[in-house]
């Protein structure tokens, strides 16, 4: 059976084993298991209840885990968008007074939407009309979005006041001392080659601040899932016929769009997963995953789910095969029993980890063409709106409208496909319905 297993997964070709995989995937759900509690609080503020939101949020990702591991055989996670529950529970719920059953219905629509255009090949089309210095800017961009993130969550940069929106923590501080040591430890051993480097460090660490106080540890070992019933299939399609509701839908759909693209690019990256022609090999697989998974995440009672930008870590680990995310999926399975012991894992031991593999991710700047105004300037663009904004789609947006609007204004018509015009147009719909309230 364990031969089959590795024939189907080709570990041969990608040089990996089951240990080597296995690690990846453990190192990917540690470094993203904040999804399981984060996601289900913002949405609380829209009114969903936490314990079902919670086990909703654990099923899609697992389903898009698997999905992903069996059918694209990618190592690639997939959980729901925080930035998309923020929109979902902050903008459409409380500011603009549609119910969360109303966005549920909404979110569903796109999944659907999503998944219609992967079967017709529609969205490979669009997806492949990315120019290759666009691609390398996400990687960076989500490199340096994630090493921000990881850096804040450690306590190592706070938030500050206006003019001066970010600044420097209290380094004296224990758990930020021990995320800086963690941080350092992770980096000696990826150096000494050492496999499973960013897993040692975050169990390392974690073991740490338990052991010293630093952090909670769990109170319970195990326990039964709360129930799904007051978020299943609760979807209300009704406020499609309010003036102002299709805007929302279109919203979503183009956030899930750009956001699910720029991440599965970004990521996809770091393995070698792209032919000779710089483009992704069999791109509808996880592109069928991702949009299969927002469809179900509609369902069950959570938003927008995507390739997580965490499965980097993984990849940084070894994982190059779909062995990795059914580890992660069965991790996300486990958690619906054991979500407090697993959700105990400190900000000092998953954050740093964050800001190694975003440093990691960075090499791409090598290649951006810093010697063509028209490719450099919209790859930069890309990489500061994701730091600077905090959202993965106002960057990847931005470089869509500003690269056929500099080849243009250049005279460089025959460097901009077909489908650049058409990904302009909806990055351009994107700003005109985002609400900046």
């Amino acid at each position: 059976m364990l031969n089959s297993i590795a024939r189907y997964f080709e570990f041969e070709s990608h040089q990996t084993s089951f240990r080597q995989e296995f690690l990846a995937g453990l190192t990917t759900f540690f470094t993203m298991s904040y999804v399981i509690i984060v996601n289900p609080k913002v949405l609380e503020v829209a009114g969903i209840p936490f314990g079902p939101s919670m086990v909703a949020t654990l099923l899609t990702s697992a389903f898009g885990a698997l999905l992903m591991g069996l059918y694209a055989r990618r190592p690639f996670a997939v959980a729901p968008y925080l930035g998309e529950s923020a929109f979902v529970a902050y903008t459409v719920v409380i500011l603009l007074g549609y119910s969360w059953q109303q966005a549920m219905g909404a979110i569903f629509l796109a999944g659907v939407a999503l998944t219609l255009l992967t079967a017709i090949h529609l969205r490979r089309w669009l997806v492949e009309s990315i120019p290759e210095g666009l691609r390398h800017s996400f990687t960076v961009g989500i490199g340096l979005f994630m090493m921000f993130i990881g850096l804040n969550l450690t306590g190592i940069v706070v938030l500050g006041v206006a003019g001066a929106p970010v600044k420097i923590g209290v380094l004296t501080s224990l758990p930020v001392m021990a995320a800086i040591l963690n941080f350092v430890m992770i980096v000696f051993l990826l150096q000494k080659k050492v496999p499973g480097s960013i897993l040692i460090g975050i169990l390392v660490t974690s073991g740490f601040c338990f052991i010293l106080g630093l952090a909670e540890p769990p109170e319970s070992w195990f326990g039964m899932p709360p129930s799904l019933a007051p978020t299943f299939f609760k979807m209300d399609f009704a406020a499609l016929s309010l003036p102002g509701f299709p805007a929302i839908v279109l919203t979503i759909f183009v956030m899930a769009f750009v956001d699910t693209t720029g991440s599965l690019i970004g990521v996809a990256s770091q393995g070698d997963f792209f032919d000779y022609k710089g483009k992704l090999v069999e791109i509808e697989k996880p592109m069928m995953a991702d949009a299969l998974a927002t469809t179900v995440a509609g369902l069950v009672g959570t938003t927008t789910a995507g390739v997580y930008i965490e499965s980097a870590s993984g990849m940084k680990a070894g994982g190059r095969t779909g062995f990795a995310a059914i580890v992660v999926a069965c991790m996300f399975l486990l958690a619906l029993f054991c979500a407090p012991l697993l959700v105990a894992v400190p900000a000092a031991a998953y954050g740093s980890a964050l800001i190694v593999v975003g440093i990691l991710m960075t090499d791409a700047f090598a290649k951006l063409n810093y010697n063509d105004p028209t490719e450099f300037f919209p790859a930069i663009m890309v990489i500061g709106l994701m730091c600077f904004t905090l959202n993965i789609g106002i960057g990847i947006t931005a470089g869509f409208l500003l690269y056929p609007i500099f080849k243009a204004a250049n005279g460089k018509f025959s460097e901009i496909m077909p489908g650049m015009w058409v990904l302009a147009f909806l990055s351009l719909l994107f700003y005109i319905f985002y609400p900046y309230s």
